[in-house]
């Protein structure tokens, strides 16, 4: 039984992957636009299973990707997966936030899922998620562990490694993504072209902040709104800020 449910949680997961392929194809071509055949770099914040990392390598020519996936598990994982790329794949376990300091990240069994943030137990919307993950994977609890990972601020990355160009910051950290802005200076927001992240507006993620105090912060950082597209069965959206002191041909 405990196989059977495994795999119609695996054959769940790939319908919502290839439900989403249309949005990727979207993202994929506006991006395409503004870069063209140039080599880019990237930094993969919340990297996962490296779905962003493929997106890139199979569409664009790179000249160097920095991904960080915080949960230790999946790090491993990515590690060895891109473990012949490694000249130019850099994977850090490492979470990035507005200080340095150790949080808790709470794993969930959909991975996906995981967060720094505190979840309401009580929403809606976590409960049928839980639901539907709970049937598929024969698991009774939605939540698997927590762990302790160290968090530090994406000005400070780019200080020790002297990152003088980012093409696209991508940010996919489940309600955690205004602390990584924040961990911002106005010298590092100036190296980036696009920004490029997802937001929730359900309420299972408990946030200090709402997209309104995202979009004030870009905008006072001379970026703009230039892409937004809703994620299927989610009150989530993509958003793509571009940097309007920069011109793309």
């Amino acid at each position: 039984m405990l196989m059977i449910n495994n795999l119609l949680l695996k054959i769940f997961l790939i319908f919502i992957d290839i439900i989403d392929s249309r949005n990727k194809k979207k993202i994929i071509y506006f991006f395409r636009k503004k870069f063209k055949k140039k080599f880019i770099n990237v930094i993969d914040i919340g990297a996962h299973k490296g779905e962003t990392i493929d997106l890139i390598l199979n569409n664009f020519n790179v000249e160097k990707i920095i991904s960080f996936e915080p949960n230790k598990k999946l790090y491993e994982s990515l590690r060895n997966k891109y473990f012949k790329k490694r000249d130019f794949i850099e994977i850090l376990n490492l979470g990035i936030g507005l200080n340095n300091e150790i949080k808790e990240l709470n794993v969930m069994t959909d991975t996906s899922s995981s967060t720094f943030n505190e979840i309401d137990k009580k929403s809606v919307y976590f409960q049928r998620k839980e639901k539907i993950f709970n049937f598929f994977s024969n698991n009774k609890n939605f939540f698997d562990q927590k762990q302790k990972i160290k968090i530090d601020s994406l000005s400070n990355i780019i200080e020790e490694k002297n990152i003088k160009n980012i093409n696209i910051l991508k940010i996919d950290t489940e309600g955690y993504e205004y602390n990584i802005l924040k961990g911002l200076n106005v010298e590092n927001f100036k190296i980036i072209d696009f920004i490029y992240f997802e937001h929730h507006f359900d309420l299972m993620i408990k946030k200090n902040y709402k997209y309104s105090d995202i979009d004030k912060l870009l905008k006072e950082n001379n970026f703009s709104l230039d892409f937004k597209i809703k994620m299927n069965f989610r009150k989530s959206f993509e958003y793509i800020y571009k940097n309007e002191k920069k011109t793309f041909s």
